[in-house]
């Protein structure tokens, strides 16, 4: 008997669990002609013609990947940046709805094929 209690002694295993955030894009809305107190409370610039403007919002983990998403979004079409978080991992993009768009599709196609990231689809207002 005393055998198989110094057996389960020997036999306990300790476990180490770590946070390993996922590689991810979990929002990825475009807001086309938002209204004016919109960028106002945003601190976005106040001079964009509204009626041919939108606003896109991205969210990502690992939260560096905001910056890499900034350049390729400046790089895919002609928007401006309003917002570029390396610490909660969000970027807020400003344009007309076409940049917008052409820009986001170009970050999650990117991040999709490219450093292997789980994507969630584009969503509208």
């Amino acid at each position: 008997m005393g055998y198989t209690d110094q057996m389960s002694e020997e036999t306990k295993q300790r476990i180490v669990q770590e946070l390993v955030p996922g590689k991810q894009i979990t929002l990825a809305h475009i807001i086309a002609n938002p209204d004016k107190i919109l960028y106002e409370k945003l601190g976005l610039d106040p001079s964009v013609d509204y009626t041919k403007s939108a606003i896109g919002i991205l969210t990502v983990s690992p939260a560096e990947t905001a910056i890499i998403m900034g350049d390729i979004a400046l790089k895919a079409a002609a928007i401006e940046l309003g917002f570029v978080d390396r610490f909660s991992g969000s970027l807020i993009i400003t344009g007309t709805v076409s940049e917008v768009e052409a820009s986001v599709e170009a970050i999650l196609e990117y991040v999709e094929e490219k450093l292997r990231f789980t994507v969630c689809p584009i969503t509208r207002t």
